[in-house]
Parts: C-alpha cells; structure tokens; sequence
C-alpha cells in the first residue's frame, strides 16, 4: 500500500499539543462524575474460575490480582473472532461503530472496558502497560480466543503491543495499530521527535484541576479535529467522549497518561511476526503521525500502513465508513 502524502500544517507538535490541552490547566475546579453502578450478575449465570485463576462472571471477568473488567461479546459465537482495545480516557464504547460494522459481517467482536474505565473497577494501583497486557490476556485466555484480529486504538495500540511483547502471537493471527502511541510519545535523548515531557506534565495538571473541562476542551478540540477552520462540531461525539471519560477513575486516568505517554513500546514491536495494519490521520493532533505510525512502520517494515490524509486522531467517528471497510477487508484477508 502507498502511503497518502501528510498534509502540512505549519505547526510543530509541541505546538500544537500545548496549545490544546494549555487551557485546560486554568480551568477552575469541579466534582469529579462518579461511574455508573456496575451491574449485578445475571442470577442465572454462574462464576466460574479456570486453571489460570480468573473468574467468569456473565459479562465480566475477574482477573488474577482481582480487577474486574466489563466486556462485551457481539456476533457470532463460532465466527472468527476479533478483540479492539479502547483509547484514553474511554471505554469500549468508543469501538462501537467497527464493532457493530464486523459483528454483522460475520466476526465474534470483543471489547472492553480497561482497568479503571468505563465499568471495570477502579483499583489504586497498576494503571501502566504491563497490567493492561496481562489483564487483556487474562480475558482472551478466559474466553479461549484463538486465530484473533487483535488491535487498538491510541492508547490501546499501546496495551495490544505490549500484550504481544509479553505474551506473543500464539492466539494472535493479525494486528491492528489504529492512531496508536507506540513506538514513544515522549521526547528523550533516543527519541527526539517525541514531545517534551511538560506536555504529558501539564496534562496531569489540568486532570487534577478540573478534569471535566480538560475532556471537554479536548472533544470538541483537537481530537475530533473540531478545532481547525471549517470544521462542523458534532455535540453529540464531545458529549460522548465527556461521558465515557468521566466514568473513568479519577485516579486511573491519571495515571494513564505516563503509561500511554512514557511508556517505550520499541522492543515490542520488533516482536511483531503476524500481519500488521496501521493507519494514522495526518493530521492528528493528539497522537502526531510522524513519531507514531510511521515510526512503529520501521520497526514493523512488513505492516501495511494506511494514511488518512487530513484525518484527525479520532477516526473512529470522524472516518468510521472507511475505518471499517478497511478494518473488514483486513480482517478477512
């Protein structure tokens, strides 16, 4: 595939992210959102524990060191499966336009919730990338997937490769980085064309003051690219990722920020032995392309990669038809 040429846009990435999430850090303080209630297991559904030690509950599992995480299990139950991890600070609802998109085209789709997102509990410790791979890895393993289209976006491109770094391929017959952090978002002396570190600081920042207005400034600005001149707003995306954002954990979305930001994802990918699709907006502005997708293409010489030119980093919704003819295509190839 012949990458898309990138659409220049005059600003440099440290630019263009302080300058997003910048106001967000003088925002004036609001009670946090509490989560939804979880829902009880259904009283016909027995929990069950298998040899690994992880428990079946109904729609939730509960993994090794005791985290329940919420997931979703949509289409055929004998057709081959597909798993898609969310992005930060969101849930596995963000998925649901390429979930529903495979589901009704013949694919077991499962997502879930991240530790500390949307419905899975909210434990203190253990937001970083190892505990989200090895809690991945407790639900595939529960739900005994094999031959699986495993990918993620943003944030859980980074949990799905080091899900492979740690745990190989041998259930994993494809991949998928969609708008994804590895290989590094951060800038340090190996990898100059990360961000500086007061970018991911400032961020925390405005978290701890007002994390409401943060996820607001950051829907219905630079992620959906709603922000950059003619663009149409939808109300509906921003209150969406508002919603999704704000039924995270204080405390586990804080913290993801150094796992998806700090965390070098370089030698995982050089473990990369299965086919791989990435795509990247050219001008995403949260996750820019050039330190990512293009990056992770050279550690990965054998992945298709796919450019959206003009693309923001939410293309989930802003370019969900093409994201999913291209994630079908791939996932039947």
């Amino acid at each position: 595939m012949i990458e898309a040429k990138a659409v220049s846009t005059g600003l440099s990435r440290r630019t263009v992210l302080s300058a997003a999430f910048g106001a967000a850090a003088t925002a004036a303080a609001v009670p946090a959102v509490r989560p939804a209630k979880a829902e009880t297991t259904p009283a016909n559904t027995t929990a069950a524990t298998n040899t690994l030690g992880v428990t079946v509950m109904g729609s939730r599992i509960i993994t090794r060191d005791g985290v329940e995480i919420y997931y979703k299990d949509w289409g055929r139950r004998d057709g081959p499966a597909v798993v898609l991890s969310h992005g930060w600070p969101l849930s596995s609802d963000s998925w649901e336009a390429q979930a529903f998109h495979l589901a009704n085209n013949g694919f077991r789709v499962i997502t879930h919730d991240r530790r500390g997102h949307g419905r899975s509990s909210q434990p203190w410790d253990g937001n970083d990338m190892d505990h989200y791979a090895d809690d991945l890895a407790d639900l595939i393993n529960a739900l005994d997937l094999k031959d699986i289209f495993l990918a993620g976006f943003s944030t859980g491109g980074g949990e799905i490769t080091r899900y492979i770094g740690r745990h190989g391929t041998s259930r994993v017959a494809k991949a998928g980085l969609i708008s994804a952090v590895p290989p590094l978002m951060v800038k340090t002396d190996s990898n100059p064309g990360g961000l500086p570190k007061e970018v991911f600081d400032g961020l925390q920042a405005a978290s701890l003051k007002d994390r409401s207005k943060l996820y607001r400034d950051i829907a219905s600005g630079p992620f959906f690219g709603f922000n950059r001149p003619g663009a149409v707003a939808s109300q509906g995306m921003i209150d969406s990722f508002w919603l999704q954002g704000m039924m995270g954990g204080h405390k586990n979305t804080y913290d993801s920020i150094v796992a998806f930001s700090q965390t070098d994802f370089t030698e995982d990918l050089k473990t990369f032995d299965v086919p791989t699709l990435i795509i990247h907006g050219d001008d995403d502005q949260i996750v820019p392309i050039d330190a990512a997708a293009r990056a992770s293409k050279q550690l990965v010489p054998s992945a298709v990669l796919k450019v959206y030119p003009g693309a923001p980093h939410g293309i989930t919704d802003t370019h969900k038809d093409q994201l999913n003819a291209d994630l079908l295509e791939f996932a039947r190839s």
